[in-house]
């Protein structure tokens, strides 16, 4: 809700002062629900929730501004690998809202995809204050990226999350679903 109510008083705000980047903000925002709106179980292809990702960000970006950057080291995955719809949003999401808006100089959300072997391997990473602990949440993102996960693929499928001093990174590590 957080994410719409923010979403929605942005665009409000660029209306008069940027038509344009308005539409875009809602173009990316209809793009979010589409998917949002599709079965948790549907196999998409990758690339298709990179976009999604890129999408919201977008969108927080617009938000943040310099405070957020991001970081993308993508990698040749091959073009039919598939995932389960919203994987990989949820967990950028939970490094904008648990990690980069939380600081106050923001920071640098660094997202890496790679095909190692027959396995699809991704990390995202953000930074953290050790000194502000609202919004720890309560993994729920990521546990439930890990049961759609093993789901689809099987037990070998694995998602981690660990905190280090001044970092947060997740990792998805899972056969490559094509």
């Amino acid at each position: 809700p957080h994410f719409l109510f923010n979403s929605m008083n942005m665009i409000a705000s660029l209306i008069a002062s940027d038509p344009d980047k308005a539409e875009q903000v809602v173009v990316d925002l209809s793009e979010l629900f589409r998917r949002v709106l599709v079965e948790a179980h549907t196999l998409v292809p990758l690339r298709e929730e990179l976009s999604l990702c890129r999408s919201y960000l977008a969108i927080e970006k617009l938000r943040l501004d310099t405070r957020l950057q991001v970081e993308w080291e993508v990698g040749d995955y091959g073009q039919d690998v598939k995932i389960p719809s919203l994987t990989l949003q949820p967990i950028v999401e939970n490094a904008v809202y648990h990690g980069i808006q939380l600081l106050p100089e923001g920071g640098k959300i660094k997202i890496t995809i790679k095909r190692s072997n027959n396995r699809l391997v991704v990390t995202v990473g953000n930074p953290r204050s050790q000194m502000m602990h609202h919004n720890k949440g309560s993994k729920i993102a990521v546990d439930n990226v890990q049961r759609r996960l093993v789901a689809h693929f099987g037990p070998t499928a694995v998602v981690r999350a660990e905190r280090m001093d001044n970092h947060y990174i997740t990792h998805i590590n899972s056969p490559i679903g094509e």
